[in-house]
């Protein structure tokens, strides 16, 4: 991301149960999420840390990382998480990382 933009400063939290934390001591300004169909990575725990993150940093967009490839029902849920207004974007994992980046950036 540093690449497409030097403003860009990412910060990889540990682990799921430091995300929260972190983003808040960072004031972050997006959090990106990958999501999974296994444990500690599961749609059910991003959207918990979503909903923690929008009562203390209301104005941080969501965006969650699917792979579409593998995990065609688990992407659908994405993308209907997004029409229900519940993130801000979804991107799927095959896209490039300039065009993450790009998307990241349009937030």
């Amino acid at each position: 991301m540093r690449k497409f933009d030097s403003d860009f400063d990412p910060v990889m939290s540990e682990s799921p149960d430091k995300t929260l934390e972190l983003c808040n001591a960072i004031l972050a300004n997006i959090l990106v999420m990958e999501v999974t169909a296994y444990a500690p990575w599961m749609l059910e725990g991003r959207m918990r840390i979503r909903d923690a993150l929008k009562n203390s940093n209301p104005d941080c967009k969501v965006v969650l990382v699917v792979d579409e490839n593998t995990e065609k029902k688990l992407a659908d849920r994405v993308r209907q998480a997004k029409k229900d207004g519940l993130i801000d974007n979804f991107i799927y994992g095959s896209v490039s990382s300039s065009y993450l980046s790009a998307v990241i950036d349009a937030l």
